[in-house]
This record gives structure tokens, C-alpha cells and sequence, in this order.
């Protein structure tokens, strides 16, 4: 992979973190990193550079990165509701992963941050990229990441039952 082609944007409030995860995509080849202090300055550096990927940190102020993510997936004047975001924070509990998730952020990373999480993340990203869904109330990459082979039908969640009886009952 072409790390040195990537336009990555980190997006944190602790200046260590971002100075710490520089370090790490500078030694795996990024030449083009952004930083921002917050979310708000984020979408702002945003309108004037095109990014490729951003990392962002979830407990900010005044806004967090989960409010990021929606803004940046559902707000009519987006930038790029498209571009990828690995959120990153200390605070991995199944409920903040599953709020990160619904928000639309396409990877998550928890810290302690690795050199080798962060490629594990970013090659994800690249070479493994999930197509965008657009709901009443979602935005963002395909939450299902397995694919089941042996699955028969056009449904494939639990909640489908109901549709998948209607659906049986319209042949």
C-alpha cells in the first residue's frame, strides 16, 4: 500500500495523542497529516483539503467524536460524508463501540494505540472497503462485516422475521 499517497486528518483535543499517532503514520510512510483540536475545526479544515481518512479521538470538547461522525455523515453541508473514520478512545465497552458504530464510523481502535493497530485499521480501510448504506435514520459503511454463506434468503437480520413472512406470503 502507498501510505505516502494517503491525506489523513487526526482529530483529537489531547495534543500528545495527536503529536503520538503522527509519529506512528509518519514512520509507516503518511506524508500528508492534518490536525485538529475538535470536531467543529475538523469539518472546517475539511472544506478546504480534501482528507482520505480520518482518526478520530471519541471523548472530545465541546464536540465528541461520535457528534463528529454525525455531523460529518448526516449534515446537509458535509464536506465528504463519505471519507472513512477510525474512532479511537480508551473507553471500548460494547456500548460506546455499538454508538460509535451506528454513527457511522467505518473501524474502531482502542488504546493504548500500536503502530500496528493503526495499519491493521488503515489497510482495513483501503483494501477492505465496505459499501455505504442509506436509511431513515443511518449514513455510513455496511454495519454487517461477515457474510454468510450458507444464509437462503434476502433477509439477514433477527428483526426480519416479520418481512420475511410478508415477503413469503406476496409469492
Amino acid at each position: 500500500m502507498r501510505y505516502d499517497l494517503l491525506k489523513i486528518l487526526i482529530v483529537d483535543d489531547n495534543r500528545h495523542m495527536r503529536v503520538m499517532l503522527s509519529e506512528i503514520l509518519k514512520a509507516v510512510g503518511v506524508r500528508q497529516i492534518y490536525e485538529a483540536s475538535d470536531g467543529a475545526q475538523a469539518l472546517k479544515m475539511m472544506r478546504g483539503q480534501s482528507i482520505d481518512i480520518i482518526m478520530t479521538d471519541l471523548s472530545m470538547q465541546p464536540l465528541d467524536g461520535i457528534d463528529f461522525v454525525r455531523l460529518l455523515r448526516r449534515s446537509p453541508d458535509s464536506p465528504n460524508p463519505m471519507c472513512p473514520v477510525i474512532m479511537i478512545t480508551g473507553h471500548s465497552t460494547m456500548t460506546r463501540v455499538h454508538e460509535a458504530r451506528n454513527a457511522g464510523v467505518n473501524e474502531f481502535l482502542a488504546k493504548p494505540l500500536t503502530a500496528r493497530g493503526v495499519v491493521e485499521r488503515i489497510t482495513q480501510i483501503v483494501e477492505h472497503p465496505r459499501p455505504y448504506v442509506k436509511t431513515e435514520n443511518y449514513f455510513g459503511p455496511d454495519r454487517r462485516r461477515r457474510a454468510d454463506p450458507h444464509y437462503p434468503g434476502p433477509f439477514r437480520r433477527d428483526g426480519d422475521g416479520a418481512q420475511r413472512k410478508a415477503a413469503t406470503r406476496d409469492l
